[in-house]
């Protein structure tokens, strides 16, 4: 390996590693909070699960729309264009500070939602209580995001990890308090998972204003966050809006597909949804890593753009390249191996251990593909193309993966039914399918000229 690709895979592990840690201990939440009210009883336990089903997909969303800015200041950095990271970061804030509004208001009023999915009516008012609480951490956490995309851009990953795993040690005692009622606190159940997620949300804000307002090498480099005057430019807060909704769309056609599956499933019996939900959870942990090391792309194709150096922005792809696919083949073998011992970490059931352990061959099918096509889209947003690639996903994973799935799980066509491994297969076409659209993108994106795409992209600003 030469010197500079050797720097060059130094600088993506800089990123991306504790973006891997940052993810994990945001996921620990939800382990937490599941942990801590299914010991209050069974219907608090069922009423954070149902309110995670509504709230997550909301913050996926709000990461899609905002995780667009990085691309953006990164290219400005990389141009040397210093003077535009205040109005592009007043633009994000801005953006950030309406979205998590709406998505707010969205959650506190979601009886329509709930009715439409038949929630138990037992159960029904306390999801409701549960999202209101959450729903005030919700612009909170949307300003986060806004700032880990200027931190990102910078190659300043630090800040992400060490927040997230403060508000996970800040989760643990006021879901105590507020869940069982201590400290003159009413004993809230389920709910307070709910309004101690707000808190650690509103927390975490506070905490990452601080960081990039005390962080003296931003001042150094010349690209501190200023606040004041604060810029209001339309054209460059439009264009991040256009920018971020296709990727924010592409993240709800993927998590909407799980979804589905799972509501097919669910007319299988407890067995099969367990099984299925139990291999689904891990492999979400094992695509983290991939996807972190994608957010790395991400960053580093938009400085070199931003430097108009063709061979560092080749170099870049190469190099995420080869590291998710050393990522992806690892997490197949690992899986194969461990798929005995993997469904014993959530489960004794003998049932339950017997088909997670089968559908974990079927999901260690997918991990390269799954590697791939999520490199190839974060190396996409790096070249600030996301409108194509949010019709790729659609149409993979929607017009290849769940009909594929459909097709072999039941008997559909005449088809043998292969049932719950039957949509596994189909995750694996619909994932192959995105990685080989999203690899032909990419390739027809490094063949157009640099600089014309790149004054084009300015102009959009």
């Amino acid at each position: 390996m030469s010197v500079c690709a050797r720097e060059e895979l130094r600088r993506q592990l800089t990123i991306a590693l504790p973006i891997v840690g940052g993810q994990l201990a945001q996921s620990a939440n939800g382990f937490v909070d599941t942990v801590m009210a299914g010991r209050v009883s069974a219907v608090d336990l069922a009423a954070v699960a149902v309110g995670a089903s509504i709230w997550v997909p909301v913050f996926l969303f709000l990461t899609g729309l905002l995780m667009a800015t990085t691309s953006v200041l990164a290219r400005h950095l990389g141009a040397g264009q210093l003077g535009r990271i205040n109005p592009t970061m007043h633009q994000s804030m801005m953006l950030a500070l309406l979205a998590g509004i709406a998505g707010a208001l969205l959650l506190q009023n979601t009886g329509f939602i709930l009715s439409r999915m038949d929630v138990d009516a037992q159960i029904q008012p306390m999801v409701e209580d549960y999202l209101f609480g959450l729903s005030w951490g919700l612009p909170a956490i949307a300003v986060v995001l806004s700032l880990r995309s200027y931190t990102e851009a910078l190659g300043d990953t630090r800040p992400v990890l060490w927040i997230s795993v403060i508000g996970l040690l800040v989760n643990i005692p006021v879901n105590y308090v507020l869940i069982y009622g201590k400290l003159g606190f009413p004993a809230l159940g389920g709910v307070g998972c709910g309004w101690a997620t707000a808190v650690v949300m509103n927390l975490m804000a506070v905490l990452m204003v601080l960081y990039v307002k005390f962080n003296d090498s931003y001042a150094q480099r010349g690209c501190k966050l200023e606040l004041r005057p604060w810029q209001f430019e339309p054209p460059t807060l439009r264009y991040l809006f256009v920018l971020g909704l296709p990727v924010a769309l592409a993240i709800f056609f993927e998590v909407s597909i799980f979804a589905v599956i799972a509501l097919l499933l669910s007319q299988s019996g407890a067995i099969v949804v367990a099984g299925h939900q139990l291999t689904l959870n891990f492999t979400s942990l094992v695509f983290m890593l991939p996807l972190s090391f994608a957010l790395a792309a991400t960053s580093r194709i938009g400085h070199a753009r931003g430097r108009e150096d063709e061979e560092g922005l080749r170099l870049a792809i190469r190099i995420a390249f080869r590291i998710t696919a050393v990522i992806g083949v690892t997490a197949a073998a690992l899986l194969v191996v461990s798929r005995e011992w993997i469904p014993r970490i959530y489960t004794d059931n003998p049932e339950v251990l017997s088909l997670a352990s089968y559908l974990l061959l079927f999901a260690a099918l997918y991990q390269i593909s799954d590697a791939l096509q999520v490199t190839a889209n974060g190396c996409l947003r790096g070249f600030e193309d996301t409108q194509v690639p949010m019709y790729l996903t659609l149409f993979s994973y929607w017009g290849v993966g769940l009909p594929a799935g459909y097709v072999l799980a039941t008997e559909a066509f005449g088809t043998t039914a292969m049932g719950p491994s039957g949509y596994w297969l189909g995750l694996f076409a619909g994932l192959s399918s995105a990685a080989l659209l999203l690899g032909a993108r990419l390739r027809w994106r490094m063949g157009q000229p640099l600089l014309t795409e790149q004054h084009r992209a300015q102009r959009a600003l």
